[in-house]
């Protein structure tokens, strides 16, 4: 191998291939921090599926506060 080859592999290896790698994985990073549609979609569902849940949990205790007035005590 000839000394310009060395020089370059070496420069390749010192500064090219670290910054390739670096700069690889925050553009990695970036597109895998933003939500996807489907993400979106999900979170939706749930904020749903949590509005529903805790207006029957407050049925519950409206239902609960009639027929069985001492339960919160009870805790």
């Amino acid at each position: 191998m000839s000394d310009f080859a060395i020089v370059m592999m070496v420069l390749f290896l010192t500064f090219v291939a670290p910054l390739w790698i670096v700069f690889h994985y925050v553009t990695r990073w970036r597109t895998a921090k933003a939500l996807t549609a489907e993400d979106e979609r999900l979170l939706g569902e749930l904020w749903e599926s949590a509005e529903r849940m805790e207006g029957r949990i407050q049925a519950l205790e409206r239902i609960l506060d009639t027929e069985a007035p001492g339960w919160r005590s009870k805790q």
